[in-house]
């Protein structure tokens, strides 16, 4: 069975396919802006080249979206061992039963020895200084495609706009044709059968002005329905880059939900362990050394942290998470091409045992 990556070396990858992603939506973006300022722009060669960027950044988006879910729920594993841990230390070790035999204050003091010198609040405290992490990484993500949604949406906007305007003149266009050279037929109708030779040549070149005419604004409707049916194209290509930047802005608010979430299991285990722990290490965690953490931190600093209702809400997160990235439906570890993290750790149980009576 292969090793699933750490954490560090994931993050750091999303990290470097984030930054390259972001250059190419900067791209796009700047595509869309620029696309009714030059003709070049709106080029069939164009399209062909930019239709291939732009699919390529929606689907760089999708794949950087399945590994931040990742990352949020390799977070909530690692937590689930640490609750596990936790939760061994209710019972006494065989030696700490023995010496219960002769000194029961040494078998407590024992046992409390060995809960203090085990890593569950230097692994608690990594937890969340992780969290931060991949909170500041989804959160300037989804500030980024928030303002990169907004400038597409808008220049976009302007585009269909245009589009519009130009379908309604290839409309009058059409219209004033079929008005020319009627009046073009009526008058070469009448050469002929009305007044003298002086008159006809007068009417004859009344009707070949108007079939000028009439052949100019076709040319001019011909150009119209060529730029229309151009621009048709790249705001198919366009409206997709905006829904998928939108979709991705959808898939940051659920990750990041089911993160701070987490997060508060967190605060609750080491809330457990603090209360029997070393005096002043509550003061280890403070809003201003998670910045991108705080609000879950306020609440635990507050006092205001309970376990009541915290399954229901990690549960109703993962399920969030699942319908907007559906490979994570029904993960199956055993299955080929299956995510490496076990997202579903059997229907959201939350492992706090150790946290009753």
């Amino acid at each position: 069975m292969r090793k699933a990556p750490s954490f560090d070396s994931r993050y750091e990858a999303a990290s470097g396919f984030a930054e390259k992603i972001a250059a190419d939506g900067a791209y796009c973006t700047a595509c869309i802006r620029a696309f009714d300022s030059d003709e070049k722009h709106s080029a069939d060669e164009v399209f062909l080249e930019q239709n291939g960027r732009f699919h390529d950044h929606i689907a760089d988006g999708a794949a950087l979206d399945a590994l931040l879910a990742e990352l949020v729920f390799s977070l909530d594993r690692l937590t689930a061992e640490v609750s596990a841990d936790l939760d061994s230390f209710r019972g006494l070790t065989m030696r700490e039963k023995m010496a219960g035999w002769t000194s029961r204050q040494r078998m407590w003091r024992m046992y409390t020895e060995r809960v203090r010198e085990a890593p569950v609040i230097e692994r608690l405290l990594d937890l969340l200084v992780k969290s931060d992490a991949l909170a500041r990484l989804i959160t300037t993500q989804r500030a980024a495609l928030i303002d990169r949604h907004k400038a597409a949406e808008h220049n976009l906007v302007s585009i269909v706009e245009h589009r519009r305007r130009l379908v309604d003149s290839i409309d009058i266009a059409r219209l004033r044709m079929k008005e020319l050279n009627a009046k073009a037929l009526t008058t070469q109708g009448r050469i002929g059968v009305y007044g003298n030779r002086a008159h006809w040549e007068q009417m004859e070149a009344e009707r070949r002005a108007l079939k000028a005419e009439a052949e100019r604004i076709s040319a001019e409707e011909l150009e119209m329905r060529d730029d229309s049916q151009r621009r048709e194209r790249f705001i198919s290509l366009f409206q997709a880059f905006v829904d998928a930047t939108n979709s991705q802005i959808a898939a940051r608010n659920v990750l990041l939900y089911k993160l701070m979430i987490d997060v508060e299991e967190r605060l609750i285990i080491y809330q457990a362990q603090v209360d029997t722990d070393r005096p002043g290490m509550k003061a280890r965690i403070k809003p201003e050394f998670f910045p991108d953490i705080a609000a879950p931190i306020s609440l635990f600093e507050k006092g205001m942290l309970v376990a009541q209702d915290l399954e229901r809400r990690k549960g109703r997160a993962a399920l969030e998470v699942a319908r907007r990235l559906p490979a994570y439906a029904e993960p199956s570890p055993e299955a080929p091409g299956a995510p490496l993290i076990d997202t579903a750790r059997r229907p959201f149980r939350i492992s706090l045992r150790f946290l009753r009576s």
